[in-house]
């Protein structure tokens, strides 16, 4: 992470990693059991979270590894590792419950939507690397990490309208798809961990 980049470089970047129209799916597939007057609500609520997770990255988040003696590598294997149980639960989810064996029809909190749906793991780590690169432009950083998080929570409020055009069996494709995508994802995550901390030992 070059200390050189501009602020809309780092934008597009954070947007890019973010990933909003990857998470399109895994949104409406979590919230399709949400009472439809409560799902924008609960979008908007998430993405909140997200944000506030983001920005206690880009302020806090080298301190706290420090702090915990953690290394940044850490945050991909922990990430990895999560993403694989998300990812295994879409794709043979349990015969009670929702992915995450809550009662159907519960609102989802924090995790997976906010956290790492938005404010994933890659995220998380391009935050601590622009921060430990140019540690002076926290103000640069932070329009990218807001204008980023902007876009990416236009595009997600968005997708409720999806709902109308889309059954429960396009939702449940979508949402096996989805957790085939999140596997997939988990595991590069997980070696690319791997393979910095062996890099570095």
């Amino acid at each position: 992470m070059e200390s050189s980049m501009s602020t809309l470089s780092a934008g597009i970047l954070l947007f890019l990693i973010m990933d909003p129209l990857g998470n399109v799916p895994l949104f409406l597939s979590l919230l399709k059991n949400v009472a439809p007057e409560r799902r924008r609500r609960v979008m908007l609520r998430e993405l909140v979270i997200a944000l506030g997770v983001l920005f206690a990255f880009l302020l806090g988040g080298s301190y706290v590894l420090r702090a915990l003696q953690l290394r940044p590598e850490s945050i991909s294997i922990a990430g990895g590792i999560v993403l694989f149980l998300i990812g295994v639960k879409m794709i043979f989810p349990p015969r009670e419950g929702g992915i995450f064996g809550g009662v159907q029809g519960a609102e989802p909190f924090i995790v997976p939507l906010a956290i790492p749906g938005v404010a994933g793991p890659s995220a998380m780590a391009a935050l601590m690397l622009m921060t430990n690169s140019a540690p002076g432009r926290t103000a640069d950083w932070s329009i990218a990490l807001f204008c980023a998080w902007l876009a990416t929570a236009l595009i997600l409020l968005s997708s409720t309208y999806l709902f109308r055009w889309l059954g429960a069996s396009v939702l449940t494709a979508l949402e096996r798809l989805m957790g085939m995508l999140l596997v997939a994802l988990s595991v590069q995550m997980f070696l690319d961990g791997i393979a910095v901390y062996l890099g570095k030992s």
